[in-house]
């Protein structure tokens, strides 16, 4: 792993905290593996976030790590969807009806849900609605889907049953550069995909967009950005390029030299700045590193009352992750395909899911980390007085090393301290896969590095 005090940009996405390498087997913990409603006995339920995972695609894509498998064959989907039902059945039990249980959230990932037919679709929404109790038309409802399986029907199932915003992983709009991703698909279909989306109605269109990938130029870079602005989505999302281990790309050796070469940071950041203004001359305000939204477009990420630092998280699935305030659990995790199969099969085959697999408690010190990630890799940055009111301290009394190290490099804006705001400066928010990783525990750094890749 790559050292915390390193300047590299590119380490690491942390698009939670912490990261599944660092779970364990839970079936150590005292008592055994815990119940799920001991789990929920505590916690505030009223501001819940749904997630629903789905691990199938058509293809993987060379630089995909998601926990997801190609093709579903002997009715796969239907004993997914079986296991499904039944693990919501036992979560939405363990909840317990001592007091209203509220959804503030909704997505269904993966993978990729419109991998599931219209009708699989429709039975997918019953079970977050039937079975959890969600109001899928009165919450946001995000929905990730591909150019091949963004289909007039399964987009009316999804706009009918209340979905709000629809992501669309587009990543190149130059064939040839999508083929050097290891993903196989044509301009024109995208396009198709595109116009049924917006036929559709479904208010918000994130379109993603990864730069990095070889053979990639400014000008073509410039190209798939003016190609994505044309649908005037409502988000859009630039991701680096990473080549990971287990991946297409990471088998083939394909970018291994680069990934250790400056000059391939160099070319990223240099794409990132130029997609980033291009953005924003165009009417985008910048979220994260990675999010950009449409200046006039709705907001999708919940009602006010709704934090990610704070409130708990059902994720239903294989591939999903829950968590409460002292614990975060999921299933074992993969990225080699075999092993991803074999984790497939043993969760259908499941009956009960009562209890915890594997995971990591999150209380004390990793608390603090967690919430502080999650805010200050956002472009507004973190209240200080909410962290002080749920902690009790100042982020620069549990972070004094790590933030002065930010400090001194430039990542931190000076001029929040007077809006009562810690928040990065645009050169922090460029690092921020630096800056994520540094704020690692040593316990999580040395969890992550002692996991056996599979």
């Amino acid at each position: 792993m790559t050292s915390r005090h390193t300047t590299r940009p590119y380490q690491s996405y942390v698009y939670a905290y912490p990261h599944k390498t660092a779970y364990g087997d839970l079936s150590g913990h005292p008592g055994g593996r815990p119940v799920l409603s001991d789990l929920w006995a505590g916690e505030s339920k009223d501001a819940l976030s749904l997630y629903l995972h789905i691990p199938f695609c058509e293809v993987r894509c060379g630089f995909c790590n998601l926990f997801t498998r190609i093709g579903a064959p002997d009715e796969l989907t239907t004993r997914y969807l079986d296991a499904l039902d039944r693990q919501a059945t036992a979560v939405r039990e363990a909840l317990g009806d001592g007091e209203p249980v509220r959804f503030a959230a909704a997505a269904f990932g993966g993978g990729t849900p419109t991998f599931l037919t219209a009708g699989e679709l429709e039975r997918l929404c019953d079970i977050a609605e039937k079975r959890m109790g969600a109001d899928l038309r009165s919450v946001p409802l995000s929905v990730e889907t591909s150019p091949s399986t963004a289909t007039a029907d399964r987009l009316a199932v999804l706009a009918d049953r209340g979905t709000t915003r629809i992501s669309i992983g587009v990543q190149s709009f130059i064939d040839a550069e999508a083929r050097a991703a290891v993903r196989p698909q044509h301009r024109a279909d995208v396009e198709t995909a595109l116009a049924r989306i917006r036929d559709s109605r479904i208010p918000v269109l994130n379109i993603d967009l990864i730069y990095g990938i070889d053979g990639q130029t400014g000008r073509s870079w410039r190209t798939s950005l003016d190609a994505a602005l044309q649908w005037r989505p409502e988000e859009l999302y630039l991701y680096p390029l990473y080549v990971r281990p287990l991946t297409g790309l990471g088998r083939a050796g394909a970018a291994g030299a680069a990934a250790a070469d400056a000059a391939w940071d160099e070319q990223r950041l240099r794409l990132y700045r130029a997609g980033r203004d291009h953005l924003l001359a165009h009417g985008y305000e910048q979220v994260s590193m990675r999010m950009f939204r449409r200046a006039e477009a709705p907001r999708t990420e919940g009602p006010d009352d709704y934090a990610c630092q704070t409130d708990g998280m059902i994720g239903l699935g294989c591939g999903a992750r829950s968590y409460t305030s002292k614990l975060h659990y999921s299933f074992d995790y993969a990225v080699e395909m075999r092993e991803v199969r074999s984790i497939i099969d043993r969760y259908t085959a499941t009956e009960d899911f009562s209890h915890a697999e594997v995971g990591r408690f999150t209380d004390g010190d990793e608390a603090r980390r967690r919430h502080l990630l999650q805010s200050v890799l956002q472009a507004a940055g973190l209240r200080v007085a909410e962290y002080r009111e749920r902690f009790g301290t100042d982020p620069a009394e549990d972070f004094p090393e790590e933030l002065a190290r930010f400090e001194a490099r430039g990542w931190l804006d000076g001029g929040a301290a007077a809006d009562g705001l810690l928040r990065l400066s645009p050169e922090g928010l460029a690092h921020s896969d630096a800056l994520g990783p540094g704020l690692f525990s040593p316990a999580v750094r040395a969890a992550m590095a002692a996991y056996e890749l599979k």
